[in-house]
């Protein structure tokens, strides 16, 4: 049975493959109150995306190669 999260985790990141973000900017438009829907929280756990940290500019979330088929997997990839 699939995750209640799945859709929101996918959203997240086809969200971040369009391009890497910024860890803040990631957390500033994902984050949530509610402590049952931990949609980052899946999304790292999963091993869909990482962060690296660059330096003078912070830390980028991106896609890992597991991201990229779970997105290929529901026709969101390339």
């Amino acid at each position: 049975m699939a995750d209640t999260s799945d859709p929101l985790v996918l959203d997240l990141v086809e969200w971040i493959a369009r391009e890497p973000r910024l860890y803040a900017e990631v957390i500033e438009a994902w984050r949530t109150s509610c402590p049952r829907l931990t949609v980052w929280e899946d999304a790292v756990d999963r091993g869909f995306v990482t962060r690296e940290i660059l330096a003078g500019t912070g830390v980028r979330v991106a896609v890992t190669e597991g991201g990229a088929r779970f997105l290929r997997a529901h026709g969101r990839g390339h």
